[in-house]
């Protein structure tokens, strides 16, 4: 009995309390808002938890707002200063950590808000309210401020993010492509500006990785900083505007000691708002590069997000100089190649838009591209920098392959973006920047002339801005005839077949003339066996010292298919660079001459007379490629080792001790591992499809890994003579290369990754294809349909009889006059398919 009251007496007192709470919530001294939101009242904190536990947040609003601490897998990376929000002022400073009213908060079914947060002055201050909420595993945070008053601001921060010092993160990925690379901000105030929000910090070491991804309103603009500290932090500063931020200094996107890099801007009274998406990332396995048996994935990762990412200077900015030196030469083609390999979206966004800008700031109403784009003057030919847009003329000469330059990387973005609204965008430049280059062929000859006569006027054409090449350039001549090759292709894209066959026949031509001897006005040696740099107007000839980017070059790009040719050269350069124990190939083997270089290449071997510059490895790679696979692939691995040293962050390493020199990073040093995607697994992205020509060895036999192209997700295996292509509605097994693409129910397989040769499905179950042989005689395949299919096949001989056996039943077909032929299927099991001509 007494037992019994007890209970009763227990239940009616917790109700009592329940009651009272329900009433009286202040009393409370924790409040649950939702799963992964908690509500401290007692000491004002609210703490925010991913549901995985790998990121969470604490926010103290005791005196203002501030984030305090910031978890990854619950190790804070934050400073004591945390994350907060501000402005500057009249050279004063407010932020949220001290707010001038009291601050309120208040919930939702799924959300935390904290209001009232006030700093500022009479003249100006902001009144700001920030909601958290989760979805997924991120966190969402929502910054509302209003602004009581028109002003004119020294600096803003929305918010900034104040992490412990610069090792928590090695760099950060920028969502236009490019990074921020910790270490480079040495310096107290170092800081690179960029007109862009969103970044993904990460740490090589733990795999840790912090996303923040930013969205404002659509008439707001967005950019961020990266710094040191006066107390050593690494500080992330993130700016709403309502126009784009000017450089304070110049053009400089990178200063160093000084935070304030972008001028002061106009505010207007009225509202901001920015919304982060934070979340964590498995660096490891987001940027996986798959399994590369044979090759260092971790250091190929590693490279190819520093050093590739590297010379994305801001939007429509992409170059290879980088963001340290502001600079961005024109004459370098090959970045659309590095996109091909970094295989990143806005990376490749960029680079169409950097184009874009190219097109219609730096190029003259002739057709002339001016070669680079510089945050100061200083570096022109006199009266032609421009200083609102930074594009001019190289003091050390009109370098010429900036025509050419324009070109490669127009045709081969174009392959990336397949946007042929975007091509057609630029048809007009791309023929003016041809034109003006063909124009300068003044006897005739074949062979395009520089606007340098001779040594004597101690001026430079082409990339190697101190060597007086001259005249009759065979770099920029290789370079040209790659240019007209692949602008031939973008014009019969364009159904401009006129256009198309006359740059062929330039190039043909040019081809022709390249390979005769020097004695008949070409640029082949006989008596070194080797092709030579350059002829002067007078007819004298230059270079004969083995310049290893001329001759790559001729190889490379295909002018030279000569294989007694190709065998003397690449044989004769890896006896030399083996000889020399190099881990990469130097730009000449012998001296040049001294009249024929500036003072500052001597003695032998000494910068561009001698050094090693990895920027053009991937000349030497896709000459290698073709001809020895294996000697392609030690120099990869050498390149892979040697980012293990020193993290290939130079400009070029010394030919005596190996050791890196210069101040400026180049972003091409990454080039021979772009072509490892390119030339050894044979990554031939084209506008309407996905190419594989792979150049396997045994060493590499099952490698696998993902690409993305376009928004379709690609899975491929590759080992030697064994090529699949998987994708979520067809897989494709060859033992050549092929090209494949499918929209809706049409699916189209290219033989070769070529145009001529194509088998197309119409069906609406996915397509499961296995190519066995296609040669002039033959074609058989195995397809694994469920269900009806109509199959066209092109590229055969035309208007021929043909035998068409579909597991083991034949029935007699003609081809028409382009040679295509057309049947129908309709078993829903494996389907042997044949067709041999009769």
């Amino acid at each position: 009995m007494f037992q019994s009251r007890k209970k009763l007496n227990y239940k009616k007192t917790s109700f009592i309390i329940a009651v009272i709470l329900s009433l009286f919530p202040i009393l409370s001294f924790s409040l649950n808002i939702e799963n992964g939101i908690k509500h401290d009242l007692n000491t004002k904190s609210i703490s925010i938890t991913s549901p995985d536990k790998n990121l969470s947040l604490l926010i103290d609003y005791k005196k203002g707002c501030v984030i305090k601490m910031l978890n990854i897998k619950g190790t804070n990376k934050l400073s004591k200063n945390g994350v907060n929000t501000g402005f500057n002022f009249k050279n004063k400073e407010f932020n949220s950590s001290s707010s001038s009213k009291d601050i309120s908060v208040s919930k939702t079914a799924n959300s935390i808000i904290i209001n009232g947060i006030k700093f500022g002055e009479a003249q100006i201050s902001v009144t700001e309210s920030w909601t958290f909420k989760i979805e997924g595993q991120s966190i969402i945070w929502d910054i509302n401020r209003t602004f009581d008053n028109d002003a004119v601001l020294e600096d803003t921060s929305f918010p900034q993010w104040n992490f412990a010092d610069l090792n928590v993160w090695k760099g950060g990925i920028l969502d236009n492509g490019g990074m921020v690379w910790s270490k480079y901000l040495k310096d107290i105030n170092d800081t690179y500006g960029v007109h862009t929000g969103g970044v993904t910090f990460w740490n090589a070491e733990s795999g840790d990785a912090l996303r923040i991804s930013t969205e404002t309103q659509s008439n707001k603009f967005i950019a961020s900083k990266f710094s040191q500290s006066k107390n050593q932090e690494f500080t992330y500063t993130q700016m709403v505007t309502d126009l784009p931020l000017e450089q304070r200094y110049d053009l400089s996107r990178f200063k160093a000691r000084h935070f304030d890099v972008f001028s002061a801007f106009r505010v207007k009274k009225g509202k901001t708002n920015l919304r982060l998406k934070l979340q964590y990332v498995d660096y490891f396995k987001e940027y996986s590069r798959g399994i590369l048996p044979g090759i260092d994935g971790v250091a190929v990762r590693e490279l190819l997000n520093t050093t590739g990412r590297y010379g994305v200077v801001d939007n429509n900015i992409v170059g290879a100089n980088g963001w340290l030196t502001n600079w961005k030469c024109l004459h370098e083609p090959f970045f659309a190649q590095i996109g091909m390999a970094l295989n990143d979206p806005n990376y490749t966004k960029n680079m169409s838009s950097t184009l874009d800008q190219e097109r219609d700031l730096a190029m003259l109403e002739n057709g002339r591209v001016l070669s680079r784009w510089h945050d100061i003057p200083g570096d022109e030919i006199k009266d032609t920098y421009n200083s609102k847009t930074g594009y001019y003329e190289a003091k050390w000469g009109y370098t010429v392959d900036s025509q050419t330059g324009y070109i490669i990387n127009t045709s081969e973005q174009f392959d990336l973006n397949g946007d042929i609204g975007w091509l057609k965008s630029h048809q007009k430049s791309g023929e003016s920047a041809l034109n003006w280059l063909i124009k300068r062929d003044s006897d005739g000859n074949g062979i395009f002339e520089m606007m340098n006569n001779n040594i004597a006027e101690k001026k430079a054409s082409d990339w190697l801005d101190i060597v007086w090449a001259g005249y009759e350039n065979a770099f920029v001549n290789a370079q040209m005839y790659e240019a007209l090759t692949l602008w031939a292709n973008c014009e019969r894209v364009l159904g401009a077949t006129e256009q198309s066959d006359y740059y062929l026949k330039v190039a043909e031509k040019l081809k022709n003339a390249f390979n005769k001897s020097t004695k008949e006005g070409g640029f082949w040696s006989e008596e070194k066996k080797q092709y030579i740099y350059w002829r002067d107007k007078d007819g004298s000839t230059h270079g004969d010292n083995l310049v290893t980017p001329v001759n790559f070059a001729a190889i490379a790009f295909g002018l030279c298919d000569d294989k007694a040719r190709i065998t003397q050269i690449l044989d004769g350069i890896e006896q030399r660079t083996s000889s020399e124990k190099l881990f990469h190939w130097p730009l000449c083997f012998d001296s040049f001459k001294r009249e024929e270089v500036s003072p500052g290449n001597w003695p032998f071997p000494k910068y561009e007379n001698g050094d090693i510059f990895p920027t053009w490895g991937y000349l030497g790679i896709r000459a290698y490629a073709a001809y020895d696979k294996n000697i392609a692939l030690k120099y990869i691995n050498n390149l892979l080792e040697q980012y293990h040293k020193d993290g290939l962050s130079s400009q070029r390493y010394s030919r005596t001790t190996q050791l890196g020199l210069g101040d400026d990073i180049l972003a091409g040093i990454s080039t021979s591992i772009t072509a490892l995607y390119r030339d050894i697994y044979g990554i031939r992205p084209k506008w309407n499809r996905m190419g594989l020509e792979p150049n396997m060895n045994n060493k590499l036999n099952g490698t696998i890994f993902n690409y993305s192209l376009r928004g379709k997700d690609y899975k491929l295996k590759l080992s030697v003579g064994d090529y699949q292509m998987q994708t979520k509605t067809f897989v494709i097994k060859s033992n050549e290369s092929f090209g494949a693409n499918r929209n809706e129910n049409q699916f189209v397989y290219f033989h070769g990754n070529k145009e001529e040769h194509k088998i197309k499905i119409i069906s609406k179950a996915k397509i499961n294809l296995e190519i066995k042989k296609w040669d002039k005689k033959e074609l058989s395949f195995k397809a694994n349909n469920s269900g009806p299919c109509s199959y066209q096949i092109d590229g055969l001989i035309s208007n021929a009889n043909y035998n068409l056996s579909i597991n083991g039943k034949i029935k007699y077909l003609n081809t028409d006059n382009l040679g295509n032929i057309s049947f129908r299927t309709s078993s829903k099991t494996t389907e042997n398919i044949s067709l041999i001509k009769i």
